[in-house]
Parts: structure tokens; sequence; C-alpha cells
């Protein structure tokens, strides 16, 4: 190895990729993981709804994906590395609030199935990463797209009812009304759309490590994890 080489290798950091389906509790996981770790999270989530708000905004219809890439071309996002999270900006605007509305939600999956659209988020989420540092990242296809060399990985996983009434129990603690039946019916949906996707369906990455989350707390989850990384970094 050159002494370039060397040097880009001991600069390199460090990445933990966590993916898995719709509550599954990953992003609640990787929160605490990175916050445990003082490592920077990744919120892949916020940078999918960022786009998807700024198209609404500007009434972009998403269906036009080439005219969404170019108005993603003149906007300038900012996501500013966090132990809690990421602060997403908008021209300098903090839209961090803005992103989770729920029509903002309903239209992300629309950008996620676009080729065009989800490459350009994969180059941002890379982005972040080089300015970030040693990092924790959640998604759908962290481990097996967006950084297939990363230290390590993990995939978590729950029964769909499981993941239905931990979905329906953050919408009530939200205000929002939760019908469980709608609720369970719209994650067999997403499980769907995710796993049969032409570009980056939802996968268990090779190499990484499995849990099943459905009946264990987020503290043994992230207990779980710090064991196996106490091995591997």
């Amino acid at each position: 190895m050159s002494f370039l080489g060397l040097s880009e290798h001991l600069l390199k950091s460090r990445i933990i990729t966590i993916d898995g389906p719709a509550g599954s509790g990953k992003s609640t996981v990787s929160r605490e993981l990175a916050r445990r770790l003082g490592w920077s999270f990744l919120d892949t989530g916020a940078m999918y709804r960022a786009l998807a708000f700024a198209a609404a905004e500007a009434g972009q219809d998403l269906a036009d994906e080439k005219d969404v890439a170019k108005l993603a071309g003149r906007q300038n996002f900012e996501f500013m590395p966090k132990s809690e999270g990421i602060k997403v900006f908008l021209d300098g605007r903090d839209i961090s609030s803005e992103i989770r509305r729920p029509e903002v939600t309903a239209s992300v999956s629309r950008i996620a199935s676009s080729p065009l659209l989800r490459s350009l988020m994969v180059e941002m989420q890379r982005e972040f990463a080089k300015k970030a540092g040693d990092v924790v990242t959640e998604g759908r296809d962290q481990g097996s797209v967006v950084f297939p060399d990363a230290d390590v990985k993990f995939y978590l996983d729950a029964a769909a009812e499981i993941r239905a009434k931990r979905r329906a129990a953050e919408l009530e603690a939200a205000g929002q009304n939760a019908d469980f039946q709608e609720v369970m019916k719209a994650i067999e949906q997403r499980d769907r759309a995710d796993k049969s996707r032409e570009v980056a369906p939802l996968v268990c990455p090779k190499e990484a490590v499995i849990i099943d989350t459905g009946n264990i707390s987020i503290k043994q989850v992230t207990e779980k994890m710090l064991s196996e990384l106490k091995e591997k970094i």
C-alpha cells in the first residue's frame, strides 16, 4: 500500500448500517446506538422527505422525475449531523419539522421507486457520510447498495403485526388517529413495495447481523449491537 493509500485508509470514517422493513425499530435503535457511540446519525428518510417537501412546495408533479431532478439541482439542501438525528435545511430554512407532515410522508415512496431520484438520494447520503465522520445510518438499502463496504451491517426485523402495533402507538402518541387494521394494511403494502421494486429492493445485506426485534426492548437491541461491535470495530 502506498503512503497516500495508507493515509486515506487511516482517515476513513467508520460506518454502521442498519436496514429493515417499516416498523422494525431501526430509526429508534439507530439514534440510540449513535448516541451511545458518540457518532453521527444519518436519517435517510429525512433526505427523501426533504425532496418530497421541496417538490410539493414548488408545485412539481413527482411523476415528472426529470423535472424533479432538475428542481433538486437548483435547491440548496443541507443536512447537518446531530447525535439525535439530522437538521434539514432548504435554501437556508430549517424544514426539519415540516418534512414530517402526513402529506409529505405519503409521497416519499414515489421518490424511492424512481431510479433517477433514488440515485440522487444515494449521492446525498454518501456525501453526508464523508462530512459527518463516524456514522450510524439506517434505511432499506444502506448495507446492500449505499454503503456495501460498511464496517458492520445489521438487519432488524419483526412480524408484521408487531410492527403495525408499534406504528399505531407512534401515531397515537403524536395525536393522530390510528386504526390498527388500516395501519396493518399500510405496513403490508409497504413491505410488498419495498421488496418488489426494481431499484434497490429491501434485502438482508450480505454479512449482516440479523436481530429479531419483535419481543425485546430498544435497550436490549442496542446492547446486542454493542456486544457485536466490540468484536468487529
